[in-house]
């Protein structure tokens, strides 16, 4: 059996990244150990998910220069939900970014929003 168990994210700071994905989103902190030195092994996952959010603090020029362009301006990760207009309107209220409204496509409901640092990401409520 094969799975990903975790994705990392650089982030600009550990604890405001927690803010956002623990605090607005609403994701389990899944982890936050202490390594030494300043860094953290720090894993956030959506409710009910499996695969986690690894938050890697930047510690490089280049790795700094990367953070909220994981993906080159494009849609860097999707997330599923059972109700996007419920997410969509929390999430609003809380002040998230969505680039669009909600639109239907074949595949079900979908929104573009950006994290804290500006990486896109779809929500998506698949259609049954």
């Amino acid at each position: 059996m094969s799975r990903i168990g975790a994705v990392s994210l650089l982030v600009r700071d550990y604890d405001e990244a927690l803010a956002f994905y623990v605090g607005t989103l609403g994701f389990d902190l899944s982890e936050d150990t202490d390594m030494g030195g300043g860094k953290r092994w720090v894993r956030v996952t959506p409710k009910g998910g499996e695969t986690a959010l690894l938050l890697a603090c930047a510690t490089t020029e280049a790795q700094v220069a990367r953070i909220g362009d994981q993906a080159g301006g494009r849609v860097w990760l999707f997330l599923e939900t059972d109700d996007l207009m419920r997410d969509h309107a929390a999430w609003l209220a809380a002040g998230v970014t969505f680039r669009e409204a909600p639109r239907s496509e074949s595949y079900g409901k979908v929104v573009v929003f950006e994290d804290l640092y500006g990486n896109a990401w779809d929500l998506i409520e698949p259609a049954n």
